[in-house]
């Protein structure tokens, strides 16, 4: 019973179109949705094979976790393929990270592996 109320649940906020405040695969339909809004989005350009973003996965995962970045939505967007995406922001390098706020960059970081560094960077665009 508990596992389907779980699952009833996470159905109902995608079917809302709700991904404030979580970590998902990039799309750009969604990426636009939330800059018009003027949320708090943060975009990880990853690649599978780079160990810095290896490294950077479970960071910026335990960090979007706390309550303080329920707002925030993290768009994990494949470094090789999202080619349109990497020019169109000026990426040059897997493990960047860029973070938006009402619509606009605040804030990029490449290479960061401390959660320290993660978090003062992803807090930027929640304050």
């Amino acid at each position: 019973m508990r596992v389907m109320l779980g699952s009833l649940l996470v159905i109902l906020a995608f079917a809302t179109g709700s991904t404030f405040g979580a970590e998902a695969p990039f799309e750009a339909t969604t990426f636009q949705r939330l800059l018009a809004s003027g949320e708090p989005v943060a975009v990880d350009f990853h690649a599978d094979w780079c160990p810095i973003c290896r490294a950077q996965a479970p960071l910026l995962r335990s960090i979007t976790e706390k309550p303080e970045f329920h707002n925030l939505t993290l768009l994990t967007a494949n470094f090789d393929t999202e080619t349109a995406l990497r020019k169109s922001l000026n990426v040059s390098k897997q493990s960047t990270v860029v973070v938006f706020r009402h619509g606009k960059e605040l804030a990029r970081s490449t290479g960061d592996t401390t959660e320290a560094g993660l978090t003062q960077l992803l807090r930027s665009a929640i304050q």
